[in-house]
């Protein structure tokens, strides 16, 4: 069994904390009236637009799942992606650490460290795919825009960060959008950690050399982990601490997506244990 490490939190992780006006502050602005017309409004589009295959679960050697799990109340809209904390572990710059400035972070699979960190990530199988949309161009797709996306390893540690990985810097990278504005990254399922629902971190430039300034955000934002796949994924080698860290956590509770059970931020899930899964997330910005 591994011993996963669970991250140190800050006031950072609040998404109350200091920063520009997120949906929340927005939200407090809204009258009484007006708030519950806007939630009842979202839980019937969300309810209309559910659709949800469950992944079986797999046994600890792996087993095959399923072919879908679509995010459940994934509801299609021109709405900016939720504004959310980028935490304490960016490695962005904005705390010290920075990995955009160093020589081959532009890349598409992120599972191995580059420069001098030798380290290789290990775990489940996963494609990260991000298809970013202009939001003032009625979300037509935004080709060459700069993706960088960071996250937690199988152990719940994060590179650059945590005592046992402080000199890695795997499962991070930054990459430019094609044609239909659509990025994927190779990755590993990442590990549920104490006091957090699974997730990915990501933020959105208007380029990749705007990117590696780590200046000129368009957006910081979360992909939320689909909790049938979680469960599949939990139940293999490796992630045994995450089915315990899962438990005690749900979407509801989470400090970033309990506001709204990150609707707008909940991954379309394909693929299997077996043979990799891709988590999928329209970006609109």
């Amino acid at each position: 069994m591994h011993n996963q490490t669970t991250p140190n939190l800050s006031p950072n992780d609040d998404p109350q904390g200091p920063g520009p006006l997120s949906r929340r502050s927005a939200l407090s602005a809204v009258g009484a009236f007006g708030l519950a017309a806007v939630l009842a409004a979202c839980a019937n589009a969300s309810k209309a637009a559910s659709i949800t295959s469950p992944i079986t679960a797999a046994g600890s050697t792996g087993g095959s799942t399923a072919a879908t799990d679509v995010a459940s109340g994934a509801v299609a809209t021109c709405a900016t992606i939720p504004e959310e904390t980028a935490g304490p572990y960016p490695g962005d710059g904005s705390n010290g650490k920075n990995i955009l400035n160093q020589s081959g972070v532009v890349r598409t699979d992120i599972t191995s460290s580059i420069g001098s960190g030798t380290g290789m990530a290990e775990g489940v199988p996963l494609t990260i795919q991000f298809t970013v949309v202009d939001t003032a161009n009625g979300c037509a797709a935004m080709p060459g825009a700069g993706i960088y996306v960071w996250h937690a390893n199988r152990e719940g540690q994060y590179s650059m960060y945590s005592q046992d990985v402080v000199n890695e810097n795997y499962l991070r990278g930054v990459a430019e959008t094609d044609s239909s504005g659509t990025v994927s990254f190779t990755s590993v399922f990442p590990a549920a950690y104490d006091g957090r629902w699974p997730h990915i971190h990501f933020e959105v430039y208007p380029d990749v050399a705007t990117a590696l300034t780590g200046t000129g955000k368009l957006a910081t934002s979360q992909i939320a982990l689909p909790k049938a796949t979680c469960d599949t994924v939990y139940a293999t080698t490796g992630y045994e601490q995450s089915v315990i860290n899962l438990a005690k956590t749900s979407l509801q509770s989470d400090m970033v997506f309990r506001d709204d059970g990150a609707v707008h931020q909940l991954a379309t899930m394909t693929g299997s244990v077996d043979s990799g899964l891709t988590a999928a997330l329209t970006v609109p910005v």
